[in-house]
């Protein structure tokens, strides 16, 4: 698949959300663990464990992906969005109003 930057429907730049080392850092340590996780549940599956302990897996990574999802939420709040409300574009409210609902399933 080709890999093809999509401009932001309320700005003229990329939808590049430039982040500190730090915060790349944790996101991507949270990421490989749930990736892990993943792993480790396909495992079990292949090994027909007990579904109890599938479903407490299951139940973590879910967890694990939603506190990243609230990470890149709150910085998607303090910078794209906070940035572009300054910029005069209120209309962004309605986006990560929508965005946080997406989000919020």
């Amino acid at each position: 698949m080709e890999n093809v930057s999509r401009a932001c429907p309320h700005c003229a730049k990329q939808k590049n959300t430039p982040r500190s080392d730090e915060m790349q850092a944790d996101l991507q340590k949270r990421l490989n663990r749930a990736v892990g996780q993943l792993n480790g549940i396909k495992q079990m599956i292949d090994d027909n464990r007990y579904c109890g302990d599938v479903l407490i897996q299951l139940s973590a990574t879910r967890s694990a992906i939603q506190s990243i999802e609230r990470i890149v939420l709150q910085n998607h709040l303090e910078t794209c969005v906070v940035e572009e409300i300054r910029a005069g574009n209120d209309e962004i409210v309605d986006e990560a109003m929508d965005l946080i609902r997406r989000v919020a399933k």
